[in-house]
């Protein structure tokens, strides 16, 4: 089983969840007969060809062919690994997951956060004890940060001493091997390790699960860099994360809206002022990963950067970033702050109903891209406004194709008096299903047995499979008909998803993931029949396949009352599977 988990803890998963309630909370379903619909999370839509099926327990877009289990859909709509989404589920459910005695092969992923952890809380001792806190303290109260949100944001305090977070492993080797890789210390090339962080207030950086992955921190007096930030590692990816979003999801689900800042104290001002749905990025420039995320909790996504010219520039960047992912009435917008002024300042200076209003009145995007583009350009003079076309085209080229494309064009066109051409702004950042799937081709007999089986394991019941040899081209599909047959007998109440979980790990898991959303058009009353018959068609290709060898050899060796009679049991045979198969 994929992730070293155990099939029957899988199995176990699989009966305790429901797939329409795990894609219900990330994307609203509707009844829709049998099934519930809505408009797929994986491309641009707006016709809903998402399907999700509570009797396969399996979701397939007839769009963009995107389809899978429960487990698939959290694995691709929260861009986890099999073992993360796995935890994600059994979490919700009150599952467990099993100790397979295997967890160091997994990049010691449950060693490292518990080094992390234990780092954390020896931070914050320090901060209450360690020579040298006080000035922690005072530059924290300075900023306005109390006790109590000290604890809330769980800050600490890494000493002025090259290893005293080196020291608490004792020299146990193999502890601090494992701390070097959380990116909590470094080695030395002389021998020996030192602390990553020294005379700095330290904040915690949780994932998306709550776990603290990662720390930065912030250097007491002078000295450069500012900020550092953990070292990535097996658990941390800046790239991925985001500042206090763990946190922030129920204020940001609440107002419909998220600000995205620079900096850890600015979210900690603005929450300790009561503008909790506020993350920060880690010392990174915003990435596609950090909005994915963000626009799977919202649809609007304020970024506020300060009003100087490197405040425009992260912010031209971050616009470029969030082009490709405004779609389905996703906003994004732009708070410039007056010069001098960070969102820790403007908040304590004027209160958060004035900062609030600030946010409302932020900048569209596509205002920004415009006003932006236009001071580039001398828009009185013909070729300033075709420097302006020249400009925003492949700009716009990053949209999905929807409404705000349409408007933006338009907006061009008005500026520039250039009329651009529709078919040149193509979709390119779509998903990367989002090809659209062609209509289901008849498939051969024994696929369709497959299929069937995959779809309604129940059909195993009526009856064993016909005589198949395993040979010849079709060995590897028939012992996958076989398997399947096998389990679907051995296991009651099996449903689609169970089934094609067993093959994670197989190399045709993603042949038989596209073999359980096959389309056969059939009604429930047809279904054991249809099976019935694609089973004798299955058997007459073997029977006639037979017949033929043996003629074949016929004229090379004496027609023995034995070889006739194989011969004529076998087109028996044939003229019956024949009679099952035109009963169709």
């Amino acid at each position: 089983m994929s992730g070293r988990l155990p099939r029957e803890f899988i199995d176990q998963l699989l009966s305790r969840i429901d797939v329409v309630e795990v894609v219900d909370r990330c994307v609203p379903l509707k009844k829709a007969g049998k099934d519930f619909k809505a408009c797929c999370p994986f491309h641009d839509e707006k016709t809903p060809s998402f399907t999700v099926s509570p009797s396969k327990q399996f979701y397939h877009c007839f769009g963009c062919g995107a389809s899978g289990t429960a487990i698939t859909f959290v694995m691709e709509f929260n861009h986890f690994g099999f073992r993360e989404a796995v935890e994600d589920l059994a979490n919700a459910v009150g599952l467990s997951i099993p100790d397979t005695g295997l967890e160091h092969q997994d990049n010691d992923t449950p060693r490292l956060l518990e080094h992390l952890e234990e780092a954390k809380q020896f931070y914050k001792r320090q901060l209450r004890s360690a020579p040298g806190a006080e000035a922690a303290i005072a530059y924290l109260k300075q900023r306005g940060i109390s006790g109590e949100v000290a604890a809330e944001f769980e800050i600490g305090y890494a000493p002025d001493d090259w290893q005293s977070l080196a020291d608490t492993a004792a020299g146990d080797s193999q502890k601090l091997t494992e701390m070097t890789r959380a990116g909590l210390i470094s080695q030395r090339e002389t021998g020996g390790h030192y602390d990553r962080f020294r005379s700095r207030i330290v904040f915690p950086i949780n994932d998306r699960r709550g776990r603290t992955v990662a720390f930065g921190g912030r250097i007491i007096g002078q000295g450069e860099p500012k900020y550092l930030n953990s070292a990535e590692s097996p658990v941390f990816n800046k790239s991925a994360e985001l500042y206090h979003l763990h946190q922030a999801r129920a204020a940001i689900a609440k107002q419909d809206e998220v600000l995205v800042v620079e900096g850890y104290l600015d979210v900690i001002a603005l929450v300790q002022h009561g503008v909790g749905n506020t993350v920060a990025t880690l010392g990174t420039a915003t990435t596609p990963l950090h909005l994915q995320q963000l626009f799977r909790l919202t649809s609007s996504v304020v970024f506020c950067f300060d009003g100087d010219r490197a405040g425009r520039t992260a912010a031209w960047r971050a616009l470029q970033v969030a082009l490709s992912e405004l779609r389905d009435g996703r906003q994004a917008s732009f708070l410039f702050l007056p010069e001098g002024e960070d969102p820790d300042s403007l908040i304590r200076a004027q209160g958060p109903d004035t900062f609030r209003l600030l946010v409302d009145k932020a900048t569209p995007l596509p205002d920004f891209l415009f006003d932006s583009l236009a001071g580039e350009t001398d828009l009185s003079r013909m070729d300033g406004r075709a420097r302006l076309a020249a400009l925003a085209t492949p700009l716009l080229e990053k949209i999905p194709q929807g409404p705000l494309l349409d408007l933006m064009q338009q907006r061009l066109t008005e500026l520039s008096g250039v009329r651009t051409d529709p078919t040149r702004l193509t979709n390119k950042s779509a998903h990367p299903k989002t090809t659209r799937t062609q209509p289901d081709k008849r498939l051969t007999p024994l696929a369709t047995a497959i299929s069937l089986l995959i779809q309604h394991p129940s059909l195993a019941n009526g009856g064993p499979l016909p005589p198949l040899d395993k040979e010849g081209d079709d060995a590897r599909g028939l012992d996958l008909l076989m398997t399947i047959d096998q389990l679907a007998r051995s296991e009651t109440n099996l449903s689609t998803a169970g089934v094609v979980e067993r093959f994670r790990d197989d190399k045709d898991f993603l042949i038989l993931e596209k073999l359980a959303v096959h389309n056969h058009h059939l009604d429930d009353n047809q279904l054991v029949e249809f099976y019935q018959q694609t089973l004798a068609t299955l058997e007459e290709q073997q029977v006639s396949a037979h017949i033929t060898a043996l003629l074949a050899r016929s004229g090379s060796q004496e027609e023995s009352a034995t070889y006739r009679e194989r011969l004529a049991s076998l087109f028996k045979r044939q003229q019956s599977l024949r009679h099952v198969r035109e009963k169709r």
